[in-house]
């Protein structure tokens, strides 16, 4: 049978939460007592801020971290747990704008970021589920078939990722669906379960001696001859540096960053168990699944191979995970029929946040260190680049990065509120209609 509109698309046991909070859920807030002062303050507590936060303590400086939710409450939590090499324009974009030195520099740190984040875990011992499982980048129609298979066969002496092609004939070697026109293997991607991530960073900060305190907001930043004055629901605290770890969630705290980043919600969604057989049949292999689309769907197995968890953008503007979740099951019935009577279980959204150049950047702004802007690649990126600033605050050279160099935008009339999301949306909508 058939869903109509009218009929419901969730599970009696649904939740309006992330599916990874089943496993490892936001920590329950300690009532801790905040410091009077510290060498280094973190404001953010998702992967940039932990992964400073593991290098500031590890490094012996008095370290603190507050986020105005419970630890680990956003996206670092909510993302669909896939690691790519992060770097969106491609490297003749790159080169045209930077040259090749710069270029080849860019997307060199892509490769750094997916080889930390795969060392970090096993080096450190974590348990969340990470496996290199190699990405399915699916083309949506012919025209981007060949742009992707150009791009494969033109790799750039240096940056080899041992991608290859999967014509539409073999597709179902790789998925199960006649939706796509082939698609490029990029066999080093790797998938994690976020949370659990998340968790285990949490873990080794602390083990490291960082304080950690959530529902701590901060309100207000000051410079003084000491460092900084930084205002917090729970009080004042005075800090010689700080790290600004907020990324999609940058707000009026620094208005300045605020005016660099654009918040986009991403929506997710993951369905009540699938039988073997049949997730055998659409999934045969572990691989995360991306396209070629502008507005991207992005989607996997769950760890267990249970549950197929799906995201992508599917309103113009920001909506409640109740309205998106059944537009997103209707994306997923349109790439497997097979599931059309499967129930969502978990619906949710996160806010990564983008820049005007689609590329992640690192800096000193006003005496505010600060990572962000991953464009939607932050499980493999910000945990890289939150280490990277991290070692930075210590004077570190190696904590020096390509991202450091390049100039951080901002638009006229641009304040942090993304006006221009809809036309924006609409205009890529419309590309991706085309055979181009």
């Amino acid at each position: 049978m058939k869903y109509s509109k009218r009929q419901p698309m969730f599970s009696q046991d649904f939740k309006e939460q992330p599916y990874w909070w089943d496993r490892s859920a936001p920590p329950t807030p300690q009532d801790i007592e905040l410091p009077n002062e510290v060498d280094v303050l973190i404001i953010g507590a998702g992967y940039t801020g932990l992964h400073a936060a593991i290098q500031t303590a590890r490094g012996s400086r008095n370290t603190l971290v507050i986020d105005a939710e419970q630890a680990g409450w956003g996206c670092s939590t909510r993302n669909g747990g896939q690691v790519s090499t992060s770097i969106k324009p491609s490297f003749s974009e790159l080169e045209k704008k930077y040259g090749k030195e710069m270029a080849l520099a860019i997307h060199t740190e892509g490769k750094n970021s997916l080889q930390f984040t795969g060392d970090f875990i096993r080096e450190e011992g974590l348990d969340c589920s990470y496996d290199v499982v190699g990405r399915f980048h699916a083309a949506h129609n012919s025209a981007q078939y060949e742009k992707l298979a150009k791009a494969v066969g033109d790799q750039v002496s240096g940056l080899e990722n041992g991608a290859y092609m999967i014509p539409r004939s073999s597709q179902h070697s790789e998925l199960g669906t006649n939706a796509y026109f082939g698609g490029a293997i990029f066999p080093k991607h790797a998938s994690v379960d976020p949370a659990a991530y998340h968790k285990g960073l949490l873990g080794k900060a602390l083990e490291a001696g960082a304080i950690i305190i959530s529902n701590c907001a901060a309100e207000n930043i000051n410079r003084n001859k000491n460092g900084f004055s930084v205002k917090t629901s729970k009080g004042i605290v005075q800090a010689d540096k700080v790290i600004i770890a907020t990324n999609g969630y940058t707000g009026s705290l620094t208005p300045r960053l605020q005016r660099r980043v654009i918040p986009i919600g991403s929506y997710v969604i993951a369905t009540e168990p699938v039988g073997k057989d049949l997730m055998d049949q659409l999934m045969p292999k572990n691989r995360i699944i991306s396209d070629t689309r502008k507005v991207v769907y992005y989607y996997r197995p769950s760890p267990d191979r249970s549950r197929i968890v799906f995201g992508g953008r599917v309103s113009l503007g920001e909506s409640n995970p109740r309205l998106s979740g059944p537009k997103l099951h209707n994306s997923l019935s349109r790439i497997f029929p097979e599931l059309e009577n499967t129930k969502i279980s978990h619906s949710w959204m996160g806010y990564v946040a983008f820049t005007f150049d689609t590329l992640m950047h690192v800096g000193v702004d006003d005496g505010l260190y600060y990572a962000m802007g991953y464009c939607g690649s932050g499980v493999g990126m910000a945990g890289y680049l939150g280490m990277k600033v991290g070692q930075q605050v210590l004077g570190l050279e190696e904590g020096q990065t390509v991202f450091n160099e390049i100039k951080f935008q901002t638009r006229p009339l641009y304040t942090g509120k993304p006006w221009f999301l809809a036309p924006s949306i609409m205009y890529y909508r419309c590309i991706d209609s085309l055979n181009i």
